[in-house]
């Protein structure tokens, strides 16, 4: 007997029907919606990111040629026009739950990351989404240019997004980093555009770690010099006060400065932070690893749709981004739980080509053994001990 399930039904049956639905009541998504559902919307949208497609009429197209599964995908054929209106008045912050509660599906299935110590590990890093101006005036960035930005809190414990949030590109990254929420003893790093000393002492305070690179700039004065013979590529670990007039005032604590050595490319990087028992190549370590948000960026932005969108309203574009992200959690989901080690890129030349056919999903991941394209070397961040 034939399998019944197409592969994008048993991707969608990852969250469940009835939670979807009870997250569109809170929010009233159904209402005045003439037969076109938030669930249709979802599944279109969904439909454009794991087949690829860039534009209403391909999507529009994609699902009437499938029209034989989709009243087991619990939707009918959409049109192009219905679908952009819904894009652009269904609330996105549907999406944004649905993500929230998809998350906590996908992120109990690696609850640990590479390093020995047993804190939590995030990453804080945003990227910004290029838009056309004249096309979306609500996006301004610059004289001529506009865009998002997608602030971003990685967890290290499956390299996943913990926390999203969007905003236009010309607000601060800093003002998304005040919102997270951290617990005692979580270690969070991030590059020194987020520099804020007052933010720092609160979380010396709170005893939330922090490790990131020291400004040029910066004034200072060495408290204690530590002893760094025994390491080969740490030049000096310093422990500091700030002294410049606002810093000071603003953290009048003692920090950690570190410097360290890029063996490959001889360029140094200096290190500030509040950690101050553990090894200085275990704190750089910490920072080097902080390239896996700029990895995560880079495969959104390259596997998921989200370089051209379907409407020129805010709304609209959350929405796609929202999905997108969607999209990327439920090939998480199946990259962790397969038997072969498969990549996020590997996957979206596979689904695509499987999405509507009628066969056990598993049968495919844990038998088609995947090309792991090879990596370049030499980056400072991943080459720095």
């Amino acid at each position: 007997m034939g399998f019944k399930n197409t592969i994008f039904k048993q991707i969608l049956q990852i969250f469940p029907r009835h939670k979807f639905e009870k997250i569109v009541k809170k929010h009233n998504g159904d209402f005045a919606s003439k037969g076109f559902s938030c669930w249709n919307q979802f599944v279109a949208m969904l439909f454009a990111q794991l087949s690829g497609q860039t534009g209403l009429r391909g999507i529009e197209n994609g699902l009437l040629s499938n029209s034989n599964s989709l009243y087991h995908l619990g939707v009918t054929p959409v049109k192009r026009s219905t679908l952009s209106y819904a894009n652009n008045n269904r609330p996105s912050v549907i999406y944004e739950n649905v993500f929230n509660e998809l998350l906590s599906i996908v992120k109990p299935l690696n609850n640990n990351h590479k390093h020995k110590f047993k804190n939590k590990l995030y990453s804080i890093d945003a990227t910004t989404i290029d838009l056309c101006l004249s096309l979306f005036p609500w996006a301004d960035f610059r004289s001529k240019k506009g865009g998002i930005k997608l602030n971003v809190k990685l967890d290290h414990s499956g390299y996943i997004p913990s926390f999203v949030s969007m905003t236009t590109a010309r607000k601060h990254e800093l003002d998304s980093l005040r919102k997270m929420q951290f617990n005692k003893g979580d270690i969070i790093t991030f590059d020194r555009a987020y520099t804020d000393f007052k933010l720092f002492a609160n979380y010396c305070s709170e005893g939330i770690y922090f490790v990131t690179r020291l400004k040029k700039n910066a004034d200072y004065k060495v408290i204690e010099r530590r002893d760094t013979s025994k390491y080969q590529n740490v030049s000096s670990d310093q422990i500091i006060e700030m002294t410049g007039f606002y810093t000071k005032q603003k953290c009048p604590l003692q920090l950690r400065r570190i410097r360290c050595k890029d063996p490959e490319t001889g360029k140094f990087i200096v290190i500030l932070t509040n950690i101050v028992k553990w090894a200085p190549t275990t704190v750089s370590k910490i920072y080097k690893d902080r390239w896996q948000i700029e990895i995560f960026f880079k495969t959104i932005k390259q596997n998921m749709k989200i370089q051209k969108f379907l409407g020129n309203s805010r709304n609209a574009v959350m929405i796609q981004v929202w999905i997108a992200l969607i999209a990327y959690l439920l090939l998480q989901y199946f990259k962790n739980l397969s038997l072969i080690e498969w990549t996020h890129n590997s996957l979206m030349k596979l689904i695509p080509v499987i999405l509507m056919i009628k066969k056990d999903i598993w049968d495919i991941l844990n038998k088609a053994p995947p090309k792991v394209r090879k990596t370049e070397k030499g980056n400072l961040q991943r080459c720095l001990l």
